[in-house]
């Protein structure tokens, strides 16, 4: 069995060589004896005497001659039963192997143990005659580098009913206090992950690969708990949390797009949504922020301003008049908006452009200084009474005068008419509350200016007309500004 991260091509990266300290286990506890135990033999044999021979009775190695054989001819002695000399070194050959075997039975007896071994939450007990965990982890064919963890250490001594847990190492991609950088860390699920780097920093969650569509960790969730799972802001609870997140976000029908935010965290899941709290409750949560981006215009109103002008052929006393009305402008502006979760968290100017731009509403004042009236014209003298006839005669009749040309009403044609008609509507007697009355809409304090008594549109038509030519030739056509102006009269 395999580390599952590649080697990396440092030294520091290169599996783990249980055997690198020595020769262990097996070999040491039944290989062939030392130079001791040889030694041991010799003397044994040499404490058995001539008789001891090897146990397959074959004839003795020749031995050197003795310093009273050199000396000269001797009789050699009598040679011994050979029945006995068997015998003897069938006892002794005997004696030692009953030596040997019960050693080594005491020696398997110690050496034999049951383990119990756990890589990455695939558990298995394993029989072994190893002394330490490097060669229990070489026996069964588990690799590890220096990002793995093993528990207890590859040194350490094993024991009979002893547990070794080998956890793989993985690299993955963190947030932490606001930043984003990759470590390496060995757990077994992103629970354990999370508990340990938080140890080193607070904030921190896992921020899963992308990859043809996928959103992958290179571990499982929780191996034990259920896990949270937020998605747009809403939360529901997953009763396997032992899934693999491709398959956990597949199975809950979560579609994630290429700009969706993904993070794995420790905690409990807040909102109104959440899961209750109870026993057991689930301590990782799959958050899903569905980000969503779209260019969006907005109208805004540019409001006009009021200002006010002369006008040099308007008398001052007279009311100010609205030349030209006030139109408010607009601007448009396009912005790239993202919301997170339905909610706007950033808007970018795109372009800004006024569509149309303020008309300013103006109103004139006059400024001309009207004149001193005329004088009023002096009393024409009484005729002095008729002298009486002398002789009175007979009375005659008296002739009625001829009739005096009737004056028209209103006038039927000409400039005047045509400004009468837009004015009034043609109407002498025109009155409508505004101030402003008869043929010529003229306001009460310029109709006394004239010479008018009473009200205009108590006066006749002649005189009203009479009244409005003499104010025209002395103000000009700019008392009647909005209908001088549409007949063309200025």
């Amino acid at each position: 069995m395999t580390s599952p991260h590649p080697a990396q091509g440092s030294p520091s990266d290169q599996p783990i060589n249980p055997e690198a300290d020595g020769s262990v286990g097996i070999t040491e506890l039944f290989g062939p004896p030392s130079s001791a135990d040889e030694a041991s033999s010799a003397a044994e044999a040499a404490a058995a005497g001539p008789q001891a021979g090897p146990l397959s009775g074959a004839p003795p190695a020749a031995v050197a001659p003795t310093a009273a054989a050199a000396a000269g001819p001797h009789p050699p002695p009598p040679p011994a039963p050979p029945r006995r000399r068997r015998r003897a070194a069938f006892l002794a050959g005997a004696a030692v192997v009953a030596v040997v075997g019960a050693g080594g039975i005491t020696a398997y007896a110690s050496a034999h143990k049951s383990v119990t071994l756990d890589v990455d939450g695939k558990v298995t007990t394993v029989e072994t005659l190893q002394g330490d965990v490097a060669g229990l982890l070489v026996d069964e064919g588990v690799e590890v580098t220096n990002r793995d963890a093993v528990t207890p250490g590859t040194g350490g001594a094993l024991r009979d009913g002893g547990m070794v847990v080998v956890r793989y190492g993985h690299q993955v991609t963190l947030q932490a206090d606001g930043e984003r950088r990759t470590a390496w860390v060995a757990a077994l699920d992103a629970d354990q992950a999370l508990a340990k780097l938080s140890e080193r920093a607070g904030d921190v969650a896992l921020v899963p690969s992308r990859s043809g569509g996928r959103v992958t960790l290179p571990m499982r969730l929780d191996t034990d708990s259920p896990v949270n799972l937020v998605v747009g802001g809403k939360a529901q609870q997953v009763a396997d949390g032992a899934a693999a997140l491709d398959d956990l976000l597949a199975e809950n029908d979560v579609t994630v797009d290429a700009d969706d935010r993904v993070t794995v965290e420790r905690g409990l899941a807040a909102g109104p949504d959440a899961p209750a709290i109870t026993p057991g409750a689930a301590t990782v949560t799959v958050v899903v922020e569905q980000v969503e981006t779209s260019i969006e215009r907005t109208v805004t109103r540019l409001p006009f301003d009021r200002v006010t002008a002369e006008d040099p052929d308007r008398f001052e006393d007279l009311d100010p008049y609205l030349a030209t009305e006030g139109r408010a402008g607009k601007r448009v502006t396009e912005w790239d908006v993202t919301r997170v979760d339905g909610k706007v968290v950033d808007r970018d100017k795109l372009s800004s452009t006024v569509e149309r731009k303020p008309v300013d509403e103006v109103t004139m004042y006059g400024t001309k200084s009207r004149p001193a009236p005329e004088p009023a014209p002096a009393p024409e003298p009484e005729p002095e009474p008729a002298p009486e006839p002398a002789a009175a005669a007979e009375p005659r009749e008296a002739e009625e005068p001829a009739p005096e040309p009737d004056t028209p009403a209103v006038p039927t044609s000409g400039v005047w008419a045509a400004l009468a008609e837009c004015e009034s509507g043609g109407d002498p007697t025109a009155n409508t509350g505004n101030g402003y009355y008869g043929l010529y809409q003229f306001s009460q304090p310029t109709w006394e200016a004239m010479g008018g008594s009473g009200l205009p549109s108590d006066a006749s038509a002649a005189e009203q007309t009479m009244r409005a030519q003499a104010l025209q030739q002395q103000s000009g056509w700019g008392q009647w500004p909005a209908c001088a102006a549409s007949l063309g009269l200025y």
